[in-house]
């Protein structure tokens, strides 16, 4: 009998309560209970609470700097892109896909459940969603991946070969369009279930799905749009106010700008081992970012991304975005702690995601959200995709809302579509940086072509287009002889 373990009814508490079994008739509760359970795995550090952000040390945007020695190798080989088929980040990022079981889960029993049509209607369009989120990060990240619609039980085929990404990519497109079919605006949500996955985040997942693959840049733009006809106006949303924000001592939780965050309670009883328990409800990147031994956050900071000059240079002078993303000498103070530089082997460290210790005091109670999909990327977005229709000019008008509230001039308007591609490229780098996006736009920008240059630019002297996917995991090719090993490892 396949069982699931479910949460209780607030949203996104994760501390387990009971169990559902598959066989017995499910209450309207159970059912929300299940969804909620889909969600659980973003939470998890095989995803957004390591493995995620740890893409950007990948992309050459910082250097592991933690505790020396083999602390953190596994991400230290994916940068060198000397990384072979026992990596463990490879390995966590693809036993990371619970929540494609859990969503497949409730999907299947949902229909048959005895509860408000509506409430159904929005529970599915929730599950495609997660499927779809899931799938796209995997995706990305290895390729080919063995992809299931439907509920695995123990009488089931275990073993599947690699589906070809085309045909996961076209599942991922349904399950977007399912889910924005389904979804409420998030202005729609009553406030108990804020940070469910709302229209925005659907359509804004779609748009990227269609950038990743080169397709559709006129889909793109009527989606961003209808994000930004919600009424989302960069121009009232403060850079800072999707973190923690010093100048009003505020940690702000699916703001104004948010589509969709991974949600955090910061409640310590639900971690019994913070380093290896998935259930955990603290946000770790808090700790790992902040410069090691420093005393800024709770837990002291463990400095694992120290960030490079290479990206420091990259500023243009005067982006107020700045001082709210990095640690530098001479910059702003923290809590009233000074920065010191010596915290860090390049000068410089992660600030974005940093809470001081009077919000949170210890390692395993941050209840900082982690932001996924913003605003300001829908804009980019629509810049880049209103550039790929060789409107550059037009490109301009949602590229410069971004550059405004960064205290930037505009940019003008004669410049070429292969100008304002390097631009857009440019401000997607300073505008995302550290939050998990810059990785998956370098591999995906001319076909990988701009990931390789880049790196090599920088001194990657090992990569090539091969390795910008992962290794399958040998673990997981030992347990299933369907499983072909990725070119190059």
């Amino acid at each position: 009998m396949l069982v699931l373990v479910v949460s209780c009814d607030k949203f996104l508490t994760q501390t387990p309560y009971d169990s559902v079994g598959t066989s017995t008739d499910l209450s309207a509760d159970d059912a929300v209970a299940l969804v909620n359970a889909a969600y659980q795995p973003l939470q998890w550090p095989k995803l957004y609470n390591m493995r995620i952000w740890s893409t950007d040390v990948v992309a050459g945007e910082s250097v592991v700097g933690a505790g020396g020695g083999t602390d953190g190798i596994e991400t230290v080989q994916l940068s060198n892109f000397t990384a072979d088929a026992s990596n463990a980040a490879a390995t966590d990022l693809w036993r990371a896909n619970p929540g494609i079981l859990r969503a497949n889960l409730a999907l299947s029993v949902l229909p048959e459940t005895d509860m408000d049509e509506a409430l159904r209607t929005r529970l599915m369009a929730e599950c495609y969603f997660l499927r779809a989120h899931y799938h796209f990060i995997l995706v990305r990240i290895f390729g080919d991946i063995p992809l299931r619609t439907k509920p695995l039980f123990a009488t089931d085929e275990l073993n599947i070969a690699r589906t070809p990404k085309d045909q996961v990519y076209e599942q991922i497109i349904k399950d977007c369009e399912a889910a924005i079919q389904g979804l409420p605006y998030k202005a729609e949500y009553k406030s108990a279930d804020l940070g469910r996955a709302c229209k925005e985040a659907a359509e804004c997942m779609l748009a990227k799905v269609y950038l990743t693959l080169g397709t559709r840049p006129e889909e793109v733009v009527r989606l961003c749009q209808d994000i930004e006809d919600q009424g989302y106006d960069l121009s009232k949303m403060a850079y800072a106010d999707n973190w923690y924000n010093p100048a009003t001592g505020k940690l702000n939780q699916n703001g104004p700008e948010s589509l969709f965050e991974i949600q955090y309670t910061g409640d310590p009883a639900a971690c019994t081992n913070w380093l290896n328990d998935n259930d955990n409800q603290s946000q770790w990147l808090n700790c790992f970012m902040a410069p090691r031994n420093s005393n800024m956050v709770g837990g002291g900071g463990y400095g694992w991304q120290h960030v490079t000059q290479q990206f420091v240079d990259a500023y243009e002078p005067g982006d107020l975005r700045k001082d709210a993303t990095i640690f530098y000498e001479g910059c702003p103070e923290f809590d009233g702690i000074e920065y010191d530089p010596s915290w860090s082997t390049t000068g410089y460290n992660v600030r974005k995601w940093c809470v001081p210790v009077s919000v949170c005091d210890k390692v395993d109670n941050c209840p900082a959200n982690i932001v996924v999909y913003r605003f300001a990327d829908v804009l980019l977005m629509k810049a880049e995709a209103l550039n790929l229709q060789n409107t550059p000019d037009l490109a301009r008008i949602p590229l410069n809302k971004v550059r405004q509230r960064a205290g930037l001039t505009d940019i003008p308007a004669g410049k070429t579509q292969a100008e304002m591609k390097e631009i857009i490229i440019h401000e997607r780098r300073m505008e995302l940086a550290f939050e998990g996006h810059r990785w998956f736009d370098m591999i995906r920008i001319d076909g990988g072509d701009y990931a390789v240059n880049f790196l090599k630019g920088i001194g990657k002297k090992n990569v090539n287009k091969n390795r910008l996917l992962y290794p399958v995991p040998q673990v997981e090719r030992d347990a299933n002889p369907l499983f072909e090993q990725n070119p190059g490892y």
